[in-house]
Formats: structure tokens, sequence, C-alpha cells
């Protein structure tokens, strides 16, 4: 008997309207919607850097999508649209930055690196097998040490 309305109370409770979310706006036209997509899908998130703006839910994308959209509604063309983002954020919001004077550090930065790393480390190998070919004590070397270690022994005895 008591099973009954707690369970009811738990039902009410668990489809709560606090754990509803606010649906992404459908598009009246699907080709525009997915011409946004296949355009978020080019342009980098500028709040998570990592993902595009179609996979993120962070509010700059979400406004950024919106935009687009808006863009698309005026009737721009996919590169009137990038154009426009680019000339907003520069060539950062692209996913895929273009190869330009000024983008060609983060092209070829990897592989300086990489070649700044393996030539140090081509030097250091170098030197240490200099540092271990190094001659042995010549005969009066090797006695004035033997002398030496002898007078510690001495010391260390008396």
């Amino acid at each position: 008997m008591l099973l009954k309305p707690l369970l009811a109370l738990l039902l009410a409770v668990a489809l709560h309207p606090a754990f509803a979310k606010e649906a992404a706006p459908a598009a009246a036209d699907p080709v525009a919607e997915a011409r946004l997509m296949q355009l978020a899908s080019e342009l980098r998130c500028l709040v998570c850097q990592n993902q595009t703006i179609a996979d993120s839910n962070a509010e700059l994308a979400v406004d950024l999508r919106t935009e687009i959209r808006e863009k698309i509604q005026v009737g721009m063309s996919d590169a009137e649209i990038k154009d426009f983002m680019v000339a907003r954020y520069g060539d950062f919001v692209l996913y895929r930055p273009p190869v330009k004077a000024i983008t060609l550090v983060l092209w070829l930065g990897p592989f300086l690196l990489l070649a700044v790393g393996g030539g140090v480390l081509v030097f250091n190998i170098r030197r240490r097998r200099q540092s271990a070919a190094e001659p042995e004590l010549s005969q009066d070397e090797q006695s004035m040490a033997e002398s030496l270690l002898q007078t510690d022994k001495t010391k260390e005895t008396t």
C-alpha cells in the first residue's frame, strides 16, 4: 500500500522539468541545416580549441552556429561565410588553417622541434663517447695515484 505512493513520488521527482534541456533549433530547411553542419565541422571552437563548433556545446559555439544559420538564410555562400569568420576571428578559427607565411611556424614548428631534439641527442651521445674513449692514466700518473692512496691508508690506520 505504501509502495504505490512512494513509487509515484519517485517517478514524479525523476521526471521533474528541471532535468529537461532546451532542444536544438530545428531547421525549416534540411539542406540548409546540412550546409550548416558541414561549415561548422570546418570551423574551430574558440573556447574548446580542440573541437569543431559542430561538436562543441560551448555558448560561443552555439552562437557561431546560429550566426552561420543566419548567414545561410541571407544567401551567403560557404566561402563568404568562411571569409567572414576568418576576418572576424583570424585563421585560427579554421580547423585546417591554410599554409601561409604567418602560419608556416604552426605547420613546421613540430618538425623543427623534433630536429633540434635529435641534434641535441646526437651531440650528447658523441660527447659521452669521446669522454669514455679518453686514454688511461700514464705510468707516472698511475704511480702518483697509488702513492696518494697509500698515504691515505696510513693516515687511517694511525
